[in-house]
């Protein structure tokens, strides 16, 4: 596929968003997979690329937690390997859609994924403690669960399992919040090795924009600010609306 100029500095800039939310709260492939598709990128390609430029900045954020010591290796570790072998099966299905299939999808999942996320503005989680072996049951299942969701189509990850490992596995927010890093790097690494595979990715556009994916989720690790967060989600909000009614125009003006 022949790359131009409008698509890095469309997918760059928006990349560079993504990732400083995602560093704050997850969700930031609400911004970055319509960011592909904005710049005229096919779905399979944009799915593929999307996971190139992710991966760069949930390394950046991993390593960060893992320093602080909110990431519990006991529980990461076989969580990790469940997520990498969800998002392989989710990715096989991905590969073997129909492109048309796939727009349908999103037209469907991201308004939904999005009031999700968004409607979410804290993770205060509360109720009784479990088991550590309970623990470990829930958090291996919603890994893998989650694992193939990323691998099939990705946003909003990070902040499911964030949600889900503290309202479901009772982890300690902080704890639950730095373990899904780590996790989610599993996740989009499974999924960016079959799409490799699969000549799915664009490498130089994909490298580029792990530059400023790199770069967002550093600032954005070390922000604690709301005001910030409010224009994100503004932000963000705009970008699905206008990516609805692009893949709707698609999908009407191509059937």
């Amino acid at each position: 596929m022949e790359l131009e100029l409008s698509m890095f500095l469309i997918v760059c800039p928006l990349v560079f968003l993504a990732g400083l939310l995602d560093s704050i709260a997850g969700g930031g492939g609400l911004i970055s997979l319509p960011a592909y598709l904005f710049a005229g990128i096919p779905v399979h390609f944009a799915l593929g690329t999307n996971k190139l430029s992710s991966i760069a900045g949930t390394l950046v954020a991993s390593y960060r937690y893992y320093k602080n010591k909110y990431v519990d290796l006991s529980l990461c570790i076989p969580c990790i390997a469940v997520a990498f072998a969800g998002s392989a099966l989710g990715t096989s299905l991905t590969l073997l859609a129909d492109e048309r299939y796939l727009q349908g999808l999103l037209l469907a999942v991201l308004p939904i994924t999005a009031f999700y996320v968004f409607k979410k503005k804290r993770f205060d989680f509360s109720g009784s403690s479990l088991s550590r072996a309970r623990t470990l049951v829930y958090a291996l299942i919603i890994s893998f669960i989650l694992g193939g969701y990323d691998g099939f189509f990705g946003p909003g990850t990070g902040t499911f399992l964030i949600l889900l490992y503290g309202g479901i596995a009772k982890i300690d927010p902080r704890i639950a919040s730095g373990n899904a890093k780590p996790v989610n790097l599993a996740s989009n690494l499974s999924a960016l090795v079959l799409f490799l595979y699969h000549g799915r990715v664009l490498m130089l556009l994909g490298l580029c924009a792990a530059l400023f994916s790199i770069i967002g989720a550093y600032l954005g690790s070390g922000l604690v600010i709301r005001r910030g967060t409010k224009i994100i989600r503004y932000a963000i909000l705009t970008v699905l609306a206008l990516l609805f009614v692009k893949i709707a125009y698609d999908v009407i003006g191509g059937g």
